[in-house]
């Protein structure tokens, strides 16, 4: 199988991830919940958990909040920050993690667009959406359909600005793009644990600014102040009832280590040399449109002329290849890109594609398309 869906789901994972979940189903209980070493021992996984990521992320250990995906984190940071009939400004790229708890709750939203690959022309439109009477700025670091990396950066002074809290959904940029809380000066960050961290599925993480607000989505035991029926004033513990994903977690923290070892810098470089050769082969195939763009990630779309994307994706998947075909959970970015009544078909790459892998792709599209 050669996989390149690594957008939705990383694969394969590195074995230390595999060995540590393993170990910990078998050795760790719930922390918090004893003073006998299984529960030590897991109270130890959690922080040394935190502790990485917050060096990684610029973040306080106790501001790193565990979650089971971005989605559950994006839900607890638009609940926190925003209320009904409040103004809220998007970007045009935004994934239904962040549209749909928007539009559950009743919000105003305002999205800020521009040409795909247009930093500039999307600035223009944040900055004039971006008004006082805006309660809050939600927007994703990387579009996860057309891999287009966007200005968070100048978007964080636009709010920063104004004093308009700022929400990240870094879902497809953490562990290839620098991902920085302090720097950003941002209320959240959202990631998932299952894709660019190459941790499990059901896990994620909510970096929470120092002193944002908070509101927790889900209320029960935490293992402190139980005399208490209000949640803790306290992070973590605020943020997290119940008992915690222990396997996922010492998974996830032998994914940060694995990309630590390996390097960001490194893992974005190879990314990107791979994703400058599909690109190149891509549009060198009669009929094929792709999209691709100065400003790009390892996540590429295409269309083939005369060709439904879910039907080629099936294709290709009978070939032995794992892509992601139709609107990718994101209509917005699609109605954005003016392929909304099309989708695409996306390959996501990951650490360890190849350049072999990118060859058999190729070749195999145009063998179909021929």
């Amino acid at each position: 199988m050669i996989y390149l869906d690594n957008g939705a789901t990383s694969l394969p994972k590195p074995e230390g991830v595999i060995r540590a979940m393993t170990w910990a189903a078998g050795h760790l209980a719930s922390p918090g919940r004893g003073s006998a070493k299984p529960s030590e021992q897991a109270d130890e996984l959690l922080y040394t958990l935190r502790l990485t990521a917050g060096e990684m992320f610029s973040c306080e250990p106790q501001n790193v909040i565990l979650t089971t995906s971005a989605t559950h984190g994006l839900n607890i940071a638009i609940r926190s920050l925003a209320k009904a009939g409040d103004r809220v400004v998007i970007s045009g790229m935004e994934h239904n993690a962040v549209v749909r708890p928007l539009h559950a709750l009743g919000a105003d939203i305002q999205a800020a667009r521009g040409a795909l690959f247009d930093n500039g022309a999307l600035l223009r439109d944040f900055d004039r959406l971006l008004t006082r009477d805006t309660a809050l700025c939600v927007t994703t670091q990387v579009s996860n359909v057309f891999g287009w990396v966007l200005p968070v950066r100048e978007i964080a002074a636009l709010c920063r600005e104004r004093g308009i809290p700022l929400v990240v959904d870094a879902a497809q940029s953490a562990g290839v793009l620098p991902v920085n809380l302090r720097e950003w000066d941002a209320a959240f960050v959202a990631m998932p644990g299952h894709k660019g961290l190459l941790g499990p599925q059901g896990t994620g993480l909510l970096l929470c600014g120092e002193h944002t607000r908070t509101a927790p989505l889900l209320a029960g035991g935490t293992g402190s102040v139980s005399r208490e029926r209000d949640m803790p004033d306290f992070l973590p513990d605020r943020l997290e009832a119940g008992t915690q994903n222990i396997p996922g977690a010492a998974g996830l923290l032998a994914g940060l280590r694995y990309l630590r070892t390996q390097g960001l810098d490194s893992v974005a470089r190879r990314e990107s040399d791979l994703r400058e050769m599909l690109t190149g082969r891509l549009g060198r195939i009669p009929g094929v449109r792709v999209f691709r763009g100065e400003k790009q990630t390892g996540v590429v779309s295409f269309l083939a002329e005369g060709r439904d994307c879910v039907s080629l994706a099936g294709e290709l998947a009978a070939a032995g290849i794992a892509l992601r075909a139709g609107l990718h959970c994101a209509p917005l970015a699609h109605e954005t890109a003016g392929t909304l009544e099309t989708g695409t078909v996306r390959a996501s790459l990951g650490p360890f594609s190849t350049a072999g892998d990118v060859r058999f792709l190729t070749r195999t599209l145009e063998q179909l398309l021929a």
